[in-house]
């Protein structure tokens, strides 16, 4: 599977936020979460690679390749996460009648943005 590829499946599979107390909590299923720790697993090899790559004085623009593949890697997780929030807790608090869940999205899409 590529890294970039968000699977729509992988979204759709029972991913949903709750609230627990006054904690607010996601429960993803067990295939989603395997999936965002193994690309997560994968992003933190990356990064090893280019504090290694900056310890042996590596090319500037290599090390600054390595790094936008990391944050690619890292943008495509936020995907994930982003697609299954606003497909199931969003959707699923708007239909409750909570209209305030799309100002906090709208924060989450800006930072995101911001990067």
């Amino acid at each position: 599977m590529s890294i970039d590829h968000v699977n729509e499946e992988e979204v759709n599979d029972e991913t949903c936020c709750g609230t627990e107390g006054s904690h607010r909590k996601s429960h993803h299923s067990d295939k989603v979460k395997s999936n965002l720790v193994t690309r997560l697993n994968r992003i933190e090899g990356q990064i090893r690679g280019i504090k290694g790559l900056i310890e042996k004085d590596t090319y500037c623009d290599d090390v600054i390749t390595q790094i936008s593949a990391t944050q690619s890697a890292l943008n495509s997780v936020a995907k994930i996460l982003l697609e299954g929030h606003l497909k199931t807790c969003v959707l699923e608090r708007i239909q409750e009648g909570d209209e305030e869940v799309l100002d906090e999205v709208l924060v989450t899409i800006h930072k995101l943005m911001k990067k």
